[in-house]
């Protein structure tokens, strides 16, 4: 498996640091975009998030302990170029199975959001019981968008067929979107998590004992999350959001996660920090806690 080195990699870790032999997790770069609908340039993303993280601190000041010591690889991102939609998700399922059939934790970074499908398609496989934790602005669950069943917007819809799901921080959906779930899955829309303090309790009750994390970056407040094509006001904070984070890696077996969605924008450069931090808290928290 193709590596980064130091000068491209996550964190910019030494050799050592970022063997793929040795990591116990490994970052895959997913720069894909095929179906934005409003704001484009989430390819752009995932090299954002790689070249902010250069600047993230080894020592997590929250966990009181360096991460990298886990061994944390970066792999070569696949190549795209010619494929269509179909085939491109096809490309990442191929590239996760590999790293999943090897044992890592594997933290992919979009992209859109629809590279989320094949990523958790293939965790199903190997993990039939897993449940999916989506933190994001949108429910993401029309049946079919601008003619693909495959679109962005259509995401949750299609992990809704493939296992249990729980979404957290909605702003935005479309109506009657709750038919026809299965029995377990669980909308937890803001406007109503802000006048109710037990929805952290409740939404760790609904996920199961194996999670995956979905986390679309306009599940944050604009206010210090600018940098995606559809942001909603009414957004979650920092040490909000970390701090429900952390209790789900506690609880729960978290088997692999994705971060996607950041649109890098010029002058904007604390949004593609807020990433690149946010996955080096992620990987603290899958290992050090």
């Amino acid at each position: 498996m193709k590596t980064l080195g130091v000068e491209d990699n996550f964190l910019g870790l030494s050799e050592a640091e970022s063997a793929y032999n040795t990591a116990r997790a490994v970052i895959l770069p997913l720069p894909y975009e095929k179906t934005t609908s409003y704001k484009q340039g989430t390819a752009a993303g995932p090299q954002a998030i790689l070249s902010a993280s250069q600047q993230v601190e080894f020592y997590d000041d929250e966990l009181r302990a360096e991460p990298r010591k886990v061994g944390i690889a970066t792999v070569a991102a696949p190549d795209f170029t010619g494929l269509s939609h179909e085939a491109g998700l096809e490309k990442i399922a191929e590239v996760a199975g590999l790293l999943f059939d090897d044992g890592k934790f594997v933290v992919s970074l979009g992209g859109e959001h629809s590279v989320t499908i094949p990523l958790v398609r293939e965790v199903v496989r190997r993990h039939p019981d897993v449940s999916v934790l989506q933190l994001d602005a949108h429910s993401d669950l029309r049946r079919s968008y601008e003619g693909s069943p495959l679109n962005h917007a259509c995401v949750m819809a299609r992990v809704d067929e493939l296992c249990d799901f729980v979404a957290v921080g909605l702003r935005s959906g479309i109506a009657g979107e709750e038919k026809g779930l299965r029995s377990r899955s669980r909308l937890f829309y803001a406007c109503e998590m802000v006048r109710d303090s037990s929805w952290q309790q409740k939404a760790l009750d609904a996920l199961g004992e194996k999670v995956y994390l979905t986390l679309d970056l306009d599940f944050f407040d604009p206010a210090i999350m600018p940098a995606v094509g559809t942001p909603e006001p009414g957004g979650f904070h920092w040490y909000e959001t970390l701090a429900f984070l952390r209790e789900v890696f506690r609880e729960k077996e978290v088997v692999a996660c994705d971060v996607v969605e950041l649109m890098p924008q010029p002058g904007q450069h604390h949004a593609d920090f807020l990433a690149a931090k946010l996955v080096h808290r992620l990987l603290g928290y899958r290992f050090l806690l």
